[in-house]
C-alpha cells in the first residue's frame, strides 16, 4: 500500500507528518516536491525589508519526517484515473492513495503586459527581486512610484514592507505607493472591522488606496486602470509594479483549481487540499486560500486516508467507511503592515505591539508544530525586530 503526497507547502508537510503516525506500518509514504526546503510562505514578504529572515523561514524537508521518503523532483503530470504521477526525472510513481498539495501560481488573467512587468510574490527569489527594485528607487534620490496590484493579504503586506523600507531610509516623501483593488475594500475576503483597521494602517504609512479599480494593462513604466463603477480610466506611473492580484492552479493541473467538498476527495483515491483546490467545507462554505485553511484541512485528510488504507488492508469488505468532514473554523486573522500588524481574534481587532506579538507567535507556533524549534526561535527574534 503506497500513499503519495505531492507538494511540500503547508498542506503537504502537515498532512505528511500526520500520516506518519496515522498510517499502519504496512503502508509506504512518500512526499514529492521540487525544492529541498519547506518555505514558511506567509512570512516571505518580510524578505523585502529583512533578507536575514530567509534562514528562519526555509526548513530542510529531510529534517521534518521520520518515516516518509522525500523525493526531490518536479511533478510534470498526475493521472488521477490511473493513480500515476510523472516526474521531471522520467520516473513514474504509482499510488493507492494520493494527495494533491501542489499549491497555486500567480494568476495574470491574460492582462496585457501584467505578467511581463508585474513582479509576483511566491518565493524568496521574488521577494529579493522586489527588494532590489525598491532599493533602486529609494537610492536614486528621485521621486519614484510603486504600484501594488491586489489588496488581499499579500498585497497589503508588500505595500507595508516597501513603505517601511522607504521610511527607514528617510525616503518616504519621495516614494509614492499606490495599492489597487478591484473589489470595494482592502482585504476583501475578511470581516469589515478587520478591513477598516488594515486600511488605517496602510494610510497611516502614506499608502494611497484605490478600491473598485481594476488593472487593465501594464508597461515597463505605467499601469493602466479602470474604475469598476464609473468606467473611468487612468494611467499610473510605475517604477516598480508588484502583482498579487489572484491565484491559479499549478502548471501540473493546467492552471485549474478543482472543487473538492467535505471529505476533500477529488476521486475515490485522490485527495486535494490547500491552494491547489477550491474547497467547500461541511457547512457548504467556500474555504479561503490561506495557510490556516491548508494546515487545518490536513487533519481530516490524514484521518480519511488512514481510514481508507486500514479498510483496504483489512480486505475492503462491505460499505466504504464513513469519512471525517472538513469544517473550517479559524479563531481569527492576522496581517503585518510594515513595522505594524492587525489581528482579529473573535470580534476584537488588535493593532500595535499586541498584534505584532501575535504575528510572531503564529509563525513560531507553526514552526514548532513541525518540530523546527530552532527556526521558530529565530523567527520570533526577526519578527519582533521588524
Amino acid at each position: 500500500m503506497h500513499v503519495v503526497v505531492l507538494g511540500a507547502g503547508y498542506a503537504g508537510v502537515t498532512l505528511t507528518r500526520k500520516l506518519e503516525t496515522a498510517l499502519p506500518p504496512e503502508a509506504d509514504l512518500t512526499i514529492v516536491d521540487e525544492a529541498e526546503d519547506h518555505l514558511v510562505q506567509h512570512e516571505v514578504h518580510r524578505v523585502i525589508r529583512q533578507p536575514s529572515i530567509t534562514d528562519a523561514i526555509e526548513v530542510p524537508l529531510d529534517s521534518l519526517f521520520d518515516r516518509a521518503e522525500v523525493v526531490t523532483a518536479r511533478v510534470e503530470s498526475v493521472d488521477t484515473d490511473a493513480n500515476e504521477v510523472t516526474l521531471d526525472t522520467g520516473e513514474t510513481l504509482t499510488y493507492d492513495y494520493g494527495a494533491l498539495c501542489l499549491g497555486a501560481e500567480t494568476a495574470f488573467y491574460d492582462l496585457p503586459g501584467v505578467e511581463d512587468h508585474g513582479l509576483p510574490l511566491k518565493s524568496v527569489a521574488d521577494a529579493e527581486a522586489i527588494r532590489g527594485r525598491a532599493l533602486d528607487a529609494i537610492e536614486s534620490g528621485e521621486q519614484a512610484s510603486v504600484v501594488v496590484g491586489g489588496a488581499g493579504l499579500s498585497g497589503v503586506q508588500v505595500a507595508g514592507e516597501i513603505a517601511t523600507l522607504a521610511d527607514e531610509a528617510g525616503a518616504s516623501e519621495r516614494i509614492d505607493i499606490t495599492l489597487l483593488e478591484q473589489l470595494d475594500s482592502v482585504a476583501p475576503a475578511f470581516p469589515e472591522t478587520f478591513q477598516d483597521a488594515v486600511a488605517d494602517e496602510l494610510t497611516g504609512r502614506g499608502i494611497e488606496i484605490h478600491t473598485e479599480t481594476a488593472v487593465t494593462e501594464a508597461t515597463e513604466s505605467t499601469v493602466a486602470t479602470r474604475h469598476e463603477a464609473t468606467g473611468e480610466t487612468n494611467e499610473l506611473a510605475s517604477d516598480l509594479f508588484v502583482w498579487t492580484g489572484g491565484i491559479a492552479g499549478p502548471e501540473t493541473m493546467a492552471g485549474d483549481r478543482p472543487v473538492v467538498r467535505r471529505d476533500l476527495r477529488l476521486t475515490n483515491s485522490t485527495f486535494a487540499l490547500g491552494d491547489t483546490a477550491r474547497v467547500v467545507d461541511a457547512d457548504g462554505e467556500a474555504v479561503p486560500a490561506s495557510a490556516s485553511a491548508a494546515i487545518r484541512a490536513a487533519t481530516p485528510a490524514a484521518e480519511n486516508i488512514a481510514t481508507l488504507v486500514e479498510w483496504e488492508l483489512a480486505g475492503g469488505e462491505g460499505f466504504e467507511p464513513e469519512l471525517t468532514p472538513f469544517r473550517f473554523n479559524v479563531p481569527g486573522w492576522i496581517v503585518s503592515v510594515g513595522d505594524g500588524a492587525v489581528a482579529q481574534v473573535g470580534p476584537k481587532v488588535v493593532t500595535g505591539s499586541a498584534a505584532k506579538a501575535l504575528k510572531a507567535s503564529v509563525g513560531a507556533g507553526y514552526l514548532s508544530s513541525i518540530r523546527a524549534v530552532q527556526k521558530a526561535t529565530e523567527l520570533v527574534g526577526e519578527e519582533l525586530e521588524a
